[in-house]
Parts: C-alpha cells; structure tokens; sequence
C-alpha cells in the first residue's frame, strides 16, 4: 500500500492511486477528438490516468480517471459558478468523496501574467501557482503567444514544483517536476487538477485575454 500523502490542510489522508504518488509526470494533450483528452504518464512513459473534459456545459466539471476505460473515478475538479475571469475549481477525491480543496484563478490580475491560489479544504490560502516572469508574460500576450510557458508553484512563499509547457500545436504537453518537495507538502491531488486546469482552461481562456 502507498504511504499517505500530506493533505493541503496538513493532515495525512489514505491516497492509493498511483498518479497521486509522483514527484514526476508528463500531461500529454490530444487534440484529435470530439473533447479535449488528456493523458498522464510517469516519467519512464507509464500510463497513469486519463481524462476527457466535457463539452457543451455552462460549467467546467472535469472527472479524472485511471484509464481510458474511465470505470475507475479517482478525482473530480469543477467549477463553482460559470467559468469566469476569477473562476474557483473545487477539488475531490472521488474515492473517498472527501474535499481536497480549491484552485482559484485571480482573474484581473492574470491579464498580465498568469496566476492562481492554491486554498485548502477550508477555503484557506496556502500557495499560488504563477507563470514564469512577468517580462515573458506580457511578450505572449502582446507580441508572440507562441513561447512556452512555466509555471511555478509556492507553498509558504517557497517555490515547490514547476509545470513546463512544450509548444507544439499538434502534441500540447506540460512536464510537472516536484522533486523539490520529495515529502509532498503539496497534495499531488492539487498539482494534478491544476495542471489539468492549466492546460485545459487557460488554453481557452487566452482568446479573451
């Protein structure tokens, strides 16, 4: 059995599947379909979960699976209220129907450089998620959107882990590295769904910017 993992609101919970337990993974994206797909890999190319976002819905409610079966759900990340500039994603593990906690886009100001609040199961701050500088920020949005971006991730004003982006239209991927926090402080609940979110939601929500 895998050994606890370190909850955003600092107490351990029981979490089994295996795409919870990794410092490293890649989020592959496939865009050849009806709805977006995305598929998880550890980092020796192990297939770890899978998810298909839902189309044709007011609000974004994203199920994270085990595989592409989907008969195994293992985490649910959706939106509190019509998808927004300041959007709030709440975070479950579907197994245990336990609230992991939320993902908060800060809407106004991420129309510069991208940046979202990592809150506990209490709605509680306790780390942000920002793009990688805010020179490169603004050269995206305003000169060339084609320059990839990272993303950092902080808990207690510490930077944890990162998020990766590859630019290739064809083949979207995020490479997540958090081997600076082997005790996994950080839910890896939360880095899943914010990657996801990342990748799913800024994609979209660049037109507007």
């Amino acid at each position: 059995m895998a050994a606890p993992a370190v909850g955003v609101a600092g107490v351990r919970t029981g979490v089994k599947a295996a795409v919870f337990q990794q410092d490293q993974f890649l989020v592959r994206q496939k865009i050849f379909s009806l709805a977006p797909s995305f598929y998880i890999h550890d980092h020796l190319g192990n297939a770890l979960a899978f998810l298909r976002k839902k189309v044709f819905t007011w609000k974004d409610d994203v199920r994270v699976f085990t595989d592409e079966t989907q008969s195994l759900e293992i985490l649910r990340i959706k939106a509190r209220k019509i998808v927004d500039w300041g959007a709030a994603f709440d975070v479950t593990d579907s197994i245990n129907n336990e609230k992991v906690g939320v993902l908060k886009r800060r809407g106004w100001k991420s129309i510069a450089r991208k940046e979202w609040l990592v809150l506990d199961a209490l709605d509680q701050e306790i780390g942000k998620i920002r793009e990688d500088s805010l020179a490169l920020a603004l050269v995206r949005r305003f000169l060339i959107a084609l320059i990839p971006q990272t993303y950092s991730f902080e808990l207690a004003g510490q930077e944890i882990g990162t998020a990766a982006q590859n630019w290739n239209f064809f083949a979207p991927k995020m490479t997540v590295d958090f081997t600076r926090d082997p005790a996994k402080q950080m839910d890896r609940r939360m880095v899943v769904a914010a990657v996801v979110l990342l990748m799913a939601v800024e994609g979209r929500q660049r037109q507007y910017d």
